[in-house]
């Protein structure tokens, strides 16, 4: 637990979001995360905190190797070439990093070979022979995923070494029917290797994590998931972890092991560590203070919420027993989903950072889109590109930015800039010619706590609902006091200027309010008011007796034209390229490959198949599967049946209840550990990791048959 010395003075903060891996395109499901912790480092360094944000491309691993060689480059120049295009994507979205580094560093390997030193020492580090499969025409050994074969339980083809996408069975690569090689097509041979494991299983690690995910450091829905995959007091469910890979390998070498690597996911968060040391070399800050035991620095990490058994077990127990400090926080939040779907290549919402900013150019509109949805939860955030449209116009055009254009022009044209705030303030909603009261604008400075607090608790789309409100409280003042009639009456200069006066400083708070999440917008706002970078403490000052620049335009409304063409050419860039756009960059590119066309069929072989119509009518976690769900099934039948689905990585069974899906209903039944499975749901998937379970058209009724 992190203690703060001196409670009253700045907090010192080091910020992480995840590393993006050095192997595709930032798109915009990747900007949540990026886009999500940006605003809460804006925010704290507003407040005058000493605010820290760190982060660095994921460099290692296999299939960096395989692309690099595949293109006929170095793995050093690949990595090189992807850096520059994700730093430049995050810039695009003024996600404002203090350093963004590589895991392919000096300092990383520093740090993940001395953690690895201190591990070994504390014997938590065991070597052990392993049998594994080895590819004999790239000489190398296969890691599961780029094994594939036909699936021992159910037979399904074309599955992945570790578990089977059809049936969910988990297995071992030594259990494939038929298996190949992913990288060549070669059938693979069985060779030993030594392999070193970290002893996760170890009773020090096992009780330390116990409490660590009990410490208030997890977000409840995410401590509850690791309480599961801990299992109850006693229970030993955590399994060594293989920490090392054979040569030829792109990373770091293990210690006094020739020709033994670090597995990417060990140095992979060592990567935050070494970023923040560049950081402190060129910016004279003590590694120290932020990173050894009983520092009152606060250490949060913001992660997706699929990566986190690496940092809620894996990495806390690193640092526990290599003499460092553990996080103050993990924030995890949910997936992006785009009009209601996963980003989907064929629809065209599979979108990269760069396609949105060449189409849409104003990036703090998406900015402004994800903060509405953002509540600091787990939940899934939907795109809804309609909505997106219809929110930035109302919002940032139609309210707030709407404030400014009704009052600067009177105030530059008729009164040479001068905004004054004379003593006589008029209060909206009053008949009266004047009331001697500042009401209004002391009710938006007295929303700075309150405001604070949710940007401090990550509740983003509160935030701006609260500050929505009070844009319309001052649109609403403006209404009252109709300064366009004002400037056409005789003898009332002095209204006219004290109203849009009043508006400007209104909209000052606003744009105060809205900072965090329009960096760039603030800045063209506050040399529009002639004001300097505003802070949080400024929501008590006045413009008054100041004089401020000639309006210029600030925004324009987006164009639904521009999301139909951006959505367009993301579709278009799947069709088949030719030789000279053979651009390997992209991760839709990357993605496309399909598995083998199995052979071909007789109808009367299909029509064997009986495939139903399905309504969930309850789904739940099975106690002691990693990969299950189990799913109750309303086909049309007096009873409803159960299957046991292995989509448990991909899916919330909370979110799959009255989901409508499809079944193979005469598959015969068969019993496994966990109990009797009643036939299989479909589900599609690809060489890239992703699971999606099929759904019918609306319409559809359970009981249906699919033909």
């Amino acid at each position: 637990m992190t203690i703060r010395k001196n409670p009253a003075a700045p907090r010192k903060i080091l910020v992480t979001s995840a590393l993006p891996y050095a192997n595709g395109s930032i798109h915009l499901g990747h900007l949540v995360e990026y886009i999500q912790t940006d605003i809460w480092v804006r925010f704290q360094k507003m407040r005058g905190n000493e605010c820290h944000y760190v982060c660095a491309d994921d460099t290692h691993g296999t299939p960096i190797m395989l692309r690099a060689e595949k293109e006929g480059i170095t793995p050093e120049q690949l990595i090189a070439r992807v850096w520059q295009e994700h730093y430049d994507d995050f810039a695009a979205f003024h996600v404002a990093f203090d350093n963004y580094g590589s895991t392919n560093s000096n300092e990383t390997k520093e740090f993940a070979q001395g953690i690895y030193r201190k591990l070994k020492a504390e014997n938590l580090i065991e070597v052990r022979s392993i049998e594994q499969y080895y590819d004999p025409v790239k000489s190398m050994f296969l890691p599961d995923r780029f094994i594939k074969g036909e699936c021992p339980k159910c037979h399904a083809k074309d599955q992945y070494g570790d578990n089977c996408e059809a049936c969910g069975a988990a297995y071992v690569p030594t259990e494939l029917i038929n298996p190949y090689s992913a990288v060549s097509g070669a059938k693979p041979e069985l060779r030993n290797s030594d392999h070193y494991f970290f002893k996760l299983s170890a009773d020090t690690c096992q009780q330390f994590l116990r409490e660590w995910t009990r410490s208030g450091s997890l977000q409840a829905e995410a401590a509850n998931k690791m309480q599961e995959w801990l299992g109850a007091e006693g229970e030993n469910k955590l399994s060594d972890w293989d920490i090392s890979r054979d040569a030829p390998y792109f990373g770091f070498e293990i210690p006094d092991a020739p020709g033994k690597y670090f597995y990417v996911w060990l140095d992979a968060p060592v990567g935050y560590m070494g970023s923040f040391k560049q950081l402190c070399a060129k910016s004279g800050i003590a590694f120290d203070d932020y990173w050894k035991p009983g520092s009152d620095a606060e250490l949060y990490h913001f992660i997706g919420k699929d990566i986190l058994y690496f940092h809620a077990l894996f990495w806390p127990a690193m640092l526990q027993h290599a003499g460092f400090r553990t996080p103050t926080k993990l924030f995890a939040h949910g997936f992006l989903t785009v009009n209601g779907e996963k980003m989907s290549k064929s629809r065209g919402t599979f979108i990269t950072a760069r396609s949105y900013v060449e189409h849409i150019k104003n990036t703090e509109y998406l900015r402004y889109y994800y903060a509405a949805k953002l509540n600091g939860t787990m939940e899934d955030l939907d795109l809804n590109l309609e909505d997106f449209v219809a929110k930035v116009n109302s919002d940032l055009i139609g309210k707030y930015i709407n404030i400014a254009s009704r009052c600067a022009g009177f105030i530059t044209n008729k009164f040479e800039g001068k905004v004054v705030l004379p003593q006589r303030m008029f209060n909206y909603g009053s008949e009266s010619q004047g009331v001697e009261s500042d009401s209004l604008q002391a009710s938006f400075a007295s929303k700075a706590s309150e405001i604070a607090a949710l940007y401090e608790s990550r509740d983003f789309a509160k935030a701006l609902r609260e500050i929505m409100a009070l844009t319309d409280q001052a649109n609403q003042y403006i209404d009252e006091m109709k300064p366009w009639v004002l400037a056409k009456q005789e003898g009332q200069e002095e209204r006219l200027q004290t109203v849009c006066s009043s508006g400007l400083n209104l909209f000052r708070i606003l744009t105060l309010y809205l900072k965090p999440v329009l960096p760039e917008l603030a800045k063209k706002i506050e040399s529009f008011l002639n004001i300097p970078p505003l802070q949080w403490s400024d929501a008590q000052t006045l413009l008054q007796n100041h004089t401020i620049n000639t309006y210029q335009h600030l925004a324009t409304r987006l164009d639904p034209k521009l999301i139909e063409a951006m959505v367009a050419a993301n579709q278009e860039s799947l069709k088949p390229m030719t030789e000279s756009h053979s651009e390997t960059r992209h991760a839709e590119h990357q993605q496309k490959a399909i598995a083998p066309i199995a052979e071909t069929i007789g109808i009367d072989d299909f029509m064997k198949v009986d495939l139903r119509v399905a309504r969930i009518v309850n789904a739940e976690h099975v106690e002691g599967a990693e990969k299950l769900l189990k799913l109750t099934l309303d086909i049309g039948e007096a009873q409803p049946r159960t299957v046991f689905a292995g989509i448990k990585s991909a899916y919330d069974p909370e979110k799959l209840k009255g989901r409508m899906t499809v079944m193979v209903a005469n598959l015969a039944p068969r019993k496994m550990k966990f109990g009797l499975s009643e036939g299989m749901v479909l589900a599609a998937s690809g060489e890239a990791p992703g699971l999606f379970i099929l759904s019918p058209d609306e319409g559809a009724q359970p009981g249906m048959r699919i033909k």
